[in-house]
Formats: C-alpha cells, sequence, structure tokens
C-alpha cells in the first residue's frame, strides 16, 4: 500500500517496524484522530500474520483492558484461552515428586484489584492477534508498507525517512519498533545497556489427550523455567498448551536434533504425563535470550518502542505487555499534544512518554533478570532459601494480591487505555 499524504495542516507520524505492539499503537491514534493524524506502518513483512504463527503470550489484564477499550478483544476473544490458576514448582529434572510452592489465581483473596472470578491473564496466540490488528489498521486507514527504513533524518519541525523501496517520507515523529537491534536506535546514538544469557527459550504447542482446565505451570528446572501455558482446545489430541522451556545454550541443539520422537521424549520429560499423551503440534523454535534497556527511549523526533527500547528474559512472560503499555503511554502522550493544537514531535511529548514508561521499564528488566538468576541455579542453599521464600509468600494474602498485581499488569500508574479509558 501506498503511504498516505497529510492533507495540509494535518499531523504524521512513521512506525518503523509492524510488530504487535507497534500495530496497537497505530489503530489507537488513527481511531482517536482520523484524518487528522497520518499514520504510516513501514515493515519488511507488511501486514502478513502468518509471520507470527506458533507464538502465544500471556495477555495480562492491563492489555486485555486496552484491547477492549479499542474494540479489538471481540475479534479475539473466541481463540483467547483465560488463565484461571498459576502453579508454581521447583526440582531437578530427575526428581520423582515436583512439589508445589506456589498457587494463585482462583481463591477470592487472590483477586488484587480485579473483579472477582476475572483471570489475571489469558493466553493469545500471537497470528489472529496480529491478523486483528493488521484488519483494524487497514479498516481504520492506517496505511501498511512493505519496505525497511534505510535512514532518518531530522530536519527541524519534521523527521525525513528514507525507504528501502525508494520512497523519502515526511513526518513530525518517528516511532523506532525495529527490534533490539534497532538500527534507528543505534544511528540516534542512543546508547544500550544489556548482555546475552547462556540460555536459549524454545517455544513449541502441544497437543495433550487431558484438559487443561485454564491451569499454568511454571516447573523451575536447574537449566531455567519450563512453563506450560493453556490454550484453546483443538488439534489432533482435543487440547492444546503451549510451552516455553529455557534451556542452557550449550545442551538446546543436542536436544533439539534427534527425530521428532526423541524431541517429544525430551518435552516429556519436562512436561511430565499428568495431562496424558502429548503430541507436537507446532515447533519447536529456539530463540536467544538476552536482557537490554536503551539508555534513553527518545532522540530527536524518534521515540523507541518494544523491544527497540528493552529486552527482558521471558520468565515472567511481560514481553508484550511492555511493548502494549509503551503503545498505550505514546498514544496517551500524542494525544495530549494533538488535543492541544501542538507538535506531537516536539521534546516535551517525547520526555513525557520517557517518564511513563522508562523507570516501569527498568523495574521489570531487573525483576525478570533476578528471577532467573535466583531459580536457574541448583545450589544446594539457594535451592533451600527460594523455596521457602515461595511457601511464606503462599500463605501470606497480601503478599499474593502484591505479585498477582505485577502479574496482571495493575500496579503502579498505567497509561488510561491500559486502565480501560478512552484517550
Amino acid at each position: 500500500m501506498t503511504a498516505q499524504t497529510p492533507r495540509p495542516g494535518s499531523r504524521s507520524l512513521l512506525i518503523a517496524g509492524g510488530g504487535l505492539a507497534s500495530l496497537a499503537l497505530a489503530f489507537a491514534l488513527k481511531q482517536a484522530h482520523g484524518p487528522a493524524l497520518a499514520v504510516t506502518v513501514i515493515d519488511p513483512h507488511g501486514a502478513d500474520p502468518a509471520r507470527h504463527r506458533g507464538r502465544a503470550y500471556a495477555l495480562a489484564a492491563g492489555g486485555r483492558r486496552m484491547l477492549t477499550q479499542l474494540g479489538l478483544w471481540e475479534r479475539i476473544a473466541a481463540s483467547a484461552e483465560p488463565i484461571a490458576e498459576m502453579v508454581i514448582s521447583d526440582s531437578r529434572l530427575a526428581d520423582p515428586v515436583r512439589p508445589v510452592f506456589l498457587t494463585f489465581g482462583r481463591e477470592e483473596e487472590d483477586q488484587a484489584d480485579r473483579a472477582v472470578g476475572e483471570p489475571f491473564a489469558h493466553m493469545v496466540e500471537a497470528e489472529p492477534l496480529a491478523r486483528a490488528l493488521s484488519e483494524a489498521c487497514l479498516d481504520g486507514g492506517v496505511a501498511i508498507v512493505t519496505g525497511g527504513v534505510v535512514r532518518a533524518l531530522p530536519e527541524g519541525v519534521a523527521i525525513r525517512t528514507e525507504l528501502t523501496t525508494g520512497e523519502s517520507l515526511r513526518a513530525d515523529l518517528l516511532v523506532a519498533a525495529d527490534g533490539a537491534r534497532s538500527r534507528l536506535r543505534e544511528a540516534a546514538r542512543i546508547g544500550w545497556v544489556g548482555w546475552s544469557y547462556p540460555q536459549v527459550g524454545i517455544v513449541a504447542t502441544i497437543g495433550h489427550t487431558r484438559p487443561h482446565q485454564g491451569r499454568a505451570f511454571e516447573h523451575f528446572l536447574p537449566a531455567g523455567p519450563f512453563a506450560i501455558l493453556p490454550l484453546r482446545d483443538g488439534g489432533t489430541l482435543g487440547h492444546r498448551s503451549s510451552i516455553v522451556w529455557t534451556e542452557r545454550a550449550d545442551e538446546a541443539d543436542a536436544l533439539l536434533s534427534g527425530e521428532p520422537d526423541e524431541v517429544l521424549a525430551e518435552i516429556e520429560r519436562r512436561f511430565t504425563l499428568d495431562l496424558g499423551m502429548l503430541a507436537l503440534e507446532h515447533g519447536p523454535s529456539r530463540h536467544p535470550l538476552a536482557f537490554g534497556i536503551a539508555r534513553a527511549f527518545r532522540a530527536d523526533r524518534l521515540a523507541l518502542l518494544g523491544d527497540s527500547a528493552h529486552v527482558i528474559h521471558p520468565i515472567a512472560g511481560q514481553g508484550l505487555n511492555l511493548g502494549l503499555a509503551d503503545a498505550a503511554a505514546l498514544a496517551e502522550a500524542v494525544t495530549g499534544a494533538l488535543r492541544l493544537g501542538l507538535d506531537p514531535g516536539s521534546p516535551d511529548v517525547l520526555q513525557a512518554y520517557e517518564r511513563a514508561r522508562r523507570f516501569d521499564s527498568f523495574a521489570m528488566a531487573a525483576a525478570t533478570d533476578g528471577l532467573n538468576r535466583l531459580f536457574s541455579n541448583d545450589a544446594l542453599p539457594l535451592r533451600l532459601a527460594r523455596d521457602l521464600g515461595l511457601g511464606i509468600v503462599d500463605r501470606l494474602p497480601g503478599l499474593k494480591r502484591f505479585f498477582i498485581g505485577e502479574a496482571a499488569a495493575s500496579r503502579g500508574t498505567r497509561p488510561r487505555l491500559m486502565r480501560g479509558e478512552a484517550l
């Protein structure tokens, strides 16, 4: 699709990268401002939801409120599975019993600030979510350009972006959502603090014969957490779950290089047979794991969004939720400026966005890094201490509500969309 030409007097915004948070930002702004704001998404894959196939995310209550407010939740609700309960265990792989140290989600005292019976999260498959966002964007007037960004040059009151297609687009603001290795972030000379973990994340969709009843499991093993996350029923065996398996990088190749039956056997060792007979429905695929956060979330007429701004360990399943919170905060800052007739790419707007998101992003990144270091460890004294800590949390409703509030993205000052309020 050819990019929109802004009408005289209107404002324009470009988004480099077509991930889920990018599309949510594009739709939120276009819905709020209509023809007064031209919004263009530039991505090498264009509007292709199939590239997200096989991935699933835990969408926290704040993200669901945002999608509901935007009118998007009804498009994906039928494919989303509520997480009714979370069960956490800590053991070695060869242990015959996996003692449960912490459960939360079903009891009334676990509700935190949610309505009684409201799930703290839903499992949402990435492909239907991407399809709903892409279709909403196109129906709403967002332009989606297939291509990449070659360079971006601030020019006073605008920023000029040159594309691989040969086009040159000018806008009031450019949003860099081009991933953890963001070229736009590097070109803007924004520093990056980060490191790679000696682990990889392995993702697969597993079929099983017994129903999961909306229960999610997080087994902490010496190599890293092994999460079993409930999906909508279907597949060859009638029921499905997504796994996010953290494994040592130096062992992952050997574990995944065998025949499908051998790979499934390794999954069964970690999965256990509580859900009956297993089958591989999709995957497995492996992904490098890293920690990273940008030293700033903005530059001259440039804002960082999602993985361009922060990368965290998947131990708490908060990657998508952080990206959606970025989108909600940036949409709120831009909308506030536009409604006052101000420049949406001005330093004041970008500073407001950075204040809203950088501390929260750093806190979540640090928390997930600490959890990974604490639980991906087989030292006996550390195991005893963490298991005691989990048991204490399980017996103190106040602490439970605090941690559930964090998991549900309901603590602290949240952007309006994450509270279910209109921009």
